[in-house]
Parts: C-alpha cells; structure tokens; sequence
C-alpha cells in the first residue's frame, strides 16, 4: 500500500467537494437588449414578407361603413338622367330694322301680343328725307322712261310715213317709165326724158331701202335703251319700295303672337339699327334645355328620344332632342329636347323636370350598382369580398355604359361575387382590406 492509499478522507465530505465549486455565469443587459431589438426587426421582416406574398399592403376597416353589392345579370337600360329648363318652343326677338327715336310706347313688358300688333313708335327725319329723295328720282326716272318710249313711237310713226310715201311714189314712178319707155318707142318721147325717169325710179327704191334698214335700227337701239331703263325704274321702286317698308317699320310691330319679355324702353330714347329691343316668346308650347356631361358627347345624336315621367300619376311624355350645341362649358354641353306628343299641361317656364335620355338600345348584360367607387377608380379596378367575409381584395376589372343606377361589367367579375360600391377614399392606395365587425 502506498502512501497516497493510507491518506483518510475527510468524514461527510463527497470526494472534490473541496476542489471543485459551481461557478455562477452573470447576465449582460445590453446584450439582452440587442437581441431582444433583432427578434423584433426579424417579426417586422417577416410580417412584411407574409403581407406581401399575401396581397400587399392591407387595411382594417369596419364592415357596417361599406356598401358591399352583389354583381347580377339582368337587362341593363342605356339611359342617363337628365335635368331640363323649360322654356318657350319658339323665341322671336324683337330688332330695330332701322334706328330711331321713341315717340310712343303702345305696350308693357310682360303684356300679351298679337301678330302685327304695334308695339312702339319711332321716328327718323332723316330716312323719311331719304324716302322723299327716292320717290322724287323714281318719278324723274319714270317721267324719262314715258318720254323715250313716247319718242320710240313717234319715230316708229315717222319711218311708216317714209316708208309709205317712198312707196308710193316708186309705184307711181313706175307706171311712168312704163308709159314714157311705150312712147319713146313710138318716137313720140325722148330717150333723155326716158333716163331721167327711170333714174327718179332708182333712186326711191335706194331712198326705201335706206329709209327701212335706218328704221330697224333706231328701233333695235332705242329698244334697248327702253329695256334698260325699265330695269333702272325698276331697280329704283325696289329702294322705294325698302325705303317705305323701313319707314312703315319704324312702327314696330310683334312677328308673332306671344308673350313680350325684356322690353324696356323711354320715350325720347334713340334706338340703333339692329338693336334688339325686346323679345316675343310662345306663353303655350315649350321645350327642355338640357345641360349634359361632355362624357356623352359622342354618344348624343339628334333624334335621340328621352322621356318625363310626371310624379304623383307617374304619365310618361315622350321627348327629341332637337338641337345640339357643340359649345363645351364648364364640362357641359346643351342639348333642346322638345315633347313629341302632347306636352304636361302643369308645366311652367322656367320649371326644372328630372327627365331620361336614352342612348341606346337595352340588352342582356353582368351588372353592378352604380356607386361612388366609380369616381374613385374611374372604372378601372374595384374591391372584391371574400367568400367568408373576411377581407376584400383589389381587382382590376374592365366597365363599359353606366346610367342612373347599374354600370355594365365587361370583364373581370362574376355573377353572384359581392364588391365594395361606396366610396375609397379611406383606402385607396391599400390593396387588401380586412373587414372586421367592429
């Protein structure tokens, strides 16, 4: 036995109890700390991550704040509902056709006319002058035309008696030369006498045929003339004419018969040619102006129908557009649209009536209601619901017409999906929604 063997162990002691002791590690803050921030930037990482494979940025929001609609098929009515000024069928406005001062003023403004009807009187010295100064050369023109045409006559006379004497005295002198040429051969007449004769013969047959061709032409000539100053006379009881209607005008009465409206005249005032003085409008038939989006633009035609249902009894009167004008205000165009049959007995100028125009023919079509998304988007995309209710994702989707209450789906949905129809404000760069109760 060795040394080491007979070495005694401490009593209730374990072997190395005195040697080896249990060394207690201490804990860092700090490094708990940067650990506890990574476990954190890891969550936020992935939560990132799971957002995105599953939708992209997300928005919780209460489901009692949302229109949610079901998409339907059904027959989708292309019409859009339009607001209508009435206002009178036909409007006559009331113009000076030539300037003057007030002498009388024969009406009021909002008074009942009839057709021809004098409403005002004008006075106007100096187109009366005018007039006066027009009669004067028409007569003058008319006095010289009588004398021409008297001196036409007188020459065509004179040629006659010409004529008529030339040709009798040429039937004379051949009767002569007849008998002097009989006794000449009988030596009882000289061959000098002879000659003479026959010579006074020649010369009036040349004197007739003279005296006829100078007759053709001072008739041809001074025709002429006559033609051309009857057009001349004419031409001048034309302006006469104009210049005595003017002045009649200066009478001014009502082209039809109808209510007369912005007349406001003095007496003394001086109106001016062309001025519009007032305006004449029919109290008995109307029409609608009608302000519509230029959006429907190109799909507004004439002839197009539309129709007014009355409230209360619910009768329908059917109505044209008649008119279209091109001029784009404010994001609006006007369109007249008159009644095709009777018009409402009850209507009143400058009454406003919910009408609807129609712009094409109804068919079968996916419909969705018409809602407010549809500013928001513009059509193009539209947040679809989950078949459990729980979220709503963002879809691109393609819509054609849209009238008062469905818009047409072209693609991208199915009948029976339900889709958010109220407005996206809140979320409209979110691409998910989480639909919660609360």
């Amino acid at each position: 036995m060795t040394k080491i063997d007979n070495i005694k162990k401490p009593e209730g002691a374990h072997a190395g109890v005195g040697m080896d002791r249990k060394i207690e590690k201490k804990k860092n803050p700090l490094k708990m700390a940067l650990w506890g921030v990574g476990g954190i930037a890891v969550a936020v990482v992935l939560y990132f991550i799971v957002e995105s494979a599953t939708g992209g940025r997300t928005f919780r929001v209460e489901e009692n704040r949302l229109v949610i609609s079901t998409v339907t098929s059904g027959i989708y009515e292309d019409y859009i509902p339009i607001r209508g000024k009435v206002t009178p069928l036909n409007t006559v406005f009331v113009s000076a056709t030539e300037g003057g001062r007030v002498e009388k003023i024969l009406v009021e403004d909002g008074t009942l006319v009839k057709q021809g009807q004098e409403i005002v009187e004008l006075s106007n010295p100096s187109l009366q002058l005018e007039v006066f100064q027009n009669e004067a050369r028409v007569a003058g023109e008319l006095n010289a035309m009588r004398t021409l045409e008297l001196q036409l006559e007188q020459n065509r006379l004179r040629h006659i008696t010409e004529i008529t004497t030339l040709e009798y005295e040429i039937q004379k002198l051949n009767r002569n030369v007849e008998r002097y040429r009989t006794l000449y051969n009988q030596g009882n007449f000289t061959k000098t006498q002879l000659d003479e004769a026959e010579e006074d013969l020649a010369y009036k047959k040349k004197m007739l045929e003279v005296t006829k061709q100078s007759q053709e032409t001072d008739s041809r000539m001074q025709e002429q003339q006559l033609q051309l100053s009857k057009i001349d006379s004419a031409n001048l009881e034309r302006n006469l004419a104009i210049a005595r209607n003017n002045l009649e005008n200066l009478n001014m009465k009502a082209q039809i018969a109808g209510k007369l409206s912005g007349f406001d005249l003095e007496l003394g005032q001086t109106v001016g040619r062309g001025d519009t003085i007032g305006q004449i409008d029919d109290p008995d038939h109307f029409k609608l102006e009608v302000q519509v989006d230029e959006f429907y633009l190109n799909r507004v035609d004439l002839g197009q129908t539309g129709v007014y249902v009355r409230p209360g009894d619910n009768d329908e009167f059917p109505l044209r557009i008649k008119k279209i004008y091109p001029n784009v205000q404010n994001n609006q165009f006007k369109i007249d649209m008159v009644f095709t049959e009777e018009q409402p007995e009850d209507i009143r100028r400058g009454q406003t009536l919910q009408s609807k125009l129609t712009l094409g023919d109804s068919s079968e079509a996916i419909l969705i209601p018409n809602g407010a998304f549809y500013q928001d988007t513009g059509g193009s995309w539209i947040f679809v619901v989950s078949p459990d209710n729980t979220f709503a994702i963002k879809r691109n989707v393609r819509l054609g017409r849209k009238n008062n209450n469905f818009i047409e789906v072209i693609e991208g949905l199915e009948v029976g999906e339900r889709v958010i129809t109220s407005p996206y404000t809140t979320f409209m760069d979110m691409d998910r929604l989480k639909l919660t109760e609360e």
